[in-house]
């Protein structure tokens, strides 16, 4: 039985391995169905923590390397018996405790926890060109906004004609509200 290894550090003296994994299920009800449907939409990246003790005189080193770990960001390879049945390749440090053991000297203890990395799914490009219902989308959405910019140019030339009604309106108005008081 090998010790585990994150990226090229072999952790020490770890007491504790504990493996989440979760499966996303959605229901769906139709309407007009008394009963649902279950959707499955596979699982979410595994979720590993892992507890233990650096001790010796590489103590500080160990735990200074698990920080950079975690405070890099990046993707990192993880090997451990316990989950080589799941096919887990990379991790990203989610969290990281370290814990200055009192009594002993140069003794640390740590607590990681990993999630799986998944590789993000690059968006699909588009090429308007090549599809058809993309490009008469897009000309209708042309041809809609030339019909707005044309009604807002026709503004300034219609103002002026209702110029004469302005006077007539706020008279209009004016008794309204005088109606309504009494």
């Amino acid at each position: 039985m090998s010790r585990p290894m994150l990226d090229k550090l072999e952790l020490p003296l770890v007491q504790d391995i504990t493996t989440h994994d979760r499966r996303v299920l959605v229901e769906h009800k139709p309407p007009g169905m008394a009963g649902s449907l279950v959707q499955n939409l596979g699982r979410e990246g595994e979720h590993i923590v892992i507890s233990g003790v650096a001790t010796g005189p590489d103590a500080l080193a160990t735990t200074q390397q698990l920080d950079d770990l975690f405070r890099s960001g990046a993707p990192v390879p993880f090997l451990a018996d316990i989950v080589a049945d799941a096919d887990l390749q990379l991790v990203l440090v989610e969290d990281l405790h370290l814990k200055d053991l009192a009594g002993k000297p140069q003794r640390f203890a740590y607590t990681l926890t990993l999630r799986e990395y998944i590789e993000p799914v690059k968006p699909q490009t588009l090429n308007v060109a090549d599809n058809d219902l993309l490009g008469d989308i897009l000309d209708d959405a042309r041809d809609k906004i030339d019909e707005i910019a044309d009604g807002i140019a026709a503004i300034d030339s219609i103002a002026p004609q209702f110029e004469r009604f302005v006077t007539q309106i706020s008279d209009l108005l004016a008794r309204l509200k005088a109606a309504a008081s009494q």
